[in-house]
């Protein structure tokens, strides 16, 4: 802006220098044009003094500015480096995270795919079993199989038999020996009308496959009442059906008035003797058996204890007679050592009195005696 100023005052006074110039006589005008000179040397001076201040300001200016923008570049820049080193760690710990969560999504997924997996092959297994228990033998033998463990599970071998076989021909599943009576308990799975009940779709279809698979488990009571109830045989007067499928057995426990059941299967399995069981009812019903065994172990015990003591109460009246034998003994010894001791006291008082009254012959005299001799 001063640079500005100088060049318009220079201006300004060639153009007042041109003027008088003109009007001036030519040797006025030499000696304008000489002060002009020296007013124009003295300005160009005073112009160049102020240029060179006006440089220096300036350049003392821009370099204090610069040094100033340095120094905030260098802040900046440090604060720069600061933020992006924090958030180099930051990222880099944020980093290590996302990796260990993709780790672990990673494994989770192989642990879901493994599960998936087996849950495949599981089903695969249970359409397996499906298939193969769609054979009534089959069906039969994995119910005893089952009878068989729980009975393993719970009591001891020597209170069961399975395949017992009565003297009439006939093999039940199970025979439970208790002391008052036998439990016969046959497995029955009347599973192939009870699964069509359960997939079929209209109401008509499943009260018909539900009364055949009433007439199913009925007939199965009826088998076992007349096959297995042998009170002649050492059984009570009732007998259990196990029913190794727990969905199965509530079916033959409830009464179904939405399919015309009139009379529930377990009430005629009542008036027939014979007693449904599942796994999980026959389990606490067998605890039960098994308690009462321990009673009468408990029992046994007692009494063989008290035949103990009785034969010790025998063996002490015993030596008691014997002991007082021998104080009658030690008593008669003891009498005839006292009369003993008696008898010894009389003859050492006998013995000395006859040793008072026997006088011996003195010295001199055997003497003479045996001179005489």
């Amino acid at each position: 802006m001063e640079i500005l100023f100088v060049l318009l005052l220079i201006i300004l006074i060639g153009l007042v220098s041109v003027l008088l110039f003109r009007d001036r006589k030519p040797r006025a005008a030499e000696q304008s044009a000489l002060l002009m000179q020296q007013q124009m040397d003295s300005v160009r001076a005073d112009v160049a003094r102020s240029l060179k201040d006006t440089s220096d300001t300036l350049s003392q200016s821009v370099n204090q500015q610069i040094t100033m923008v340095i120094q905030a570049v260098q802040k900046t820049t440090e604060q720069l480096n600061q933020q992006l080193s924090s958030q180099t760690s930051t990222i880099g710990t944020r980093l290590d995270t996302a990796a260990r969560v993709i780790q672990d999504l990673k494994q989770s997924q192989g642990e879901v795919m493994e599960a998936g997996r087996q849950m495949k092959e599981l089903a695969e297994g249970m359409s397996s079993l499906e298939n193969l228990l769609r054979a009534p033998k089959l069906r039969g033998g994995l119910g005893e199989l089952l009878l068989e463990d729980l009975l393993k599970q719970v009591l001891p071998s020597a209170s069961y038999e399975v395949q017992f076989r009565f003297r009439n021909g006939n093999t039940v599943d199970a025979l439970v020996r208790t002391a008052n009576g036998n439990i016969p308990i046959d497995s029955k799975f009347p599973l192939e009308n009870f699964r069509k009940m359960i997939e079929a779709q209209a109401d008509g279809e499943k009260r018909s496959f539900y009364r055949l698979f009433v007439s199913d488990v009925k007939k199965h009571i009826d088998a076992i009442a007349q096959k297995y109830i042998v009170p002649d045989e050492g059984t009570f007067d009732f007998a259990l059906m196990y029913i190794p499928a727990e969905n199965i057995y509530y079916e033959t426990i409830i009464k179904n008035d939405n399919y015309g059941d009139e009379a529930s299967i377990y009430n005629y399995g009542v008036s027939k003797r014979v007693f449904a069981v599942s796994p999980n009812t026959f389990y606490a019903q067998l605890h039960v058996i098994a308690l009462g065994f321990k009673g009468m172990a408990v029992e046994q015990s007692a009494k063989q204890i008290i035949q103990n003591l009785a034969r010790l109460q025998g063996d002490l009246e015993r030596f008691g007679d014997d002991f007082e034998t021998v104080g009658k003994h030690l008593s008669n010894a003891k009498n005839k050592f006292d009369d003993a001791s008696r008898r010894l006291d009389t003859f050492e008082e006998k013995l000395s009195s006859a040793t008072k009254t026997v006088s011996l012959p003195s010295s001199g005299t055997a003497e003479q005696l045996s001179l005489s001799e």
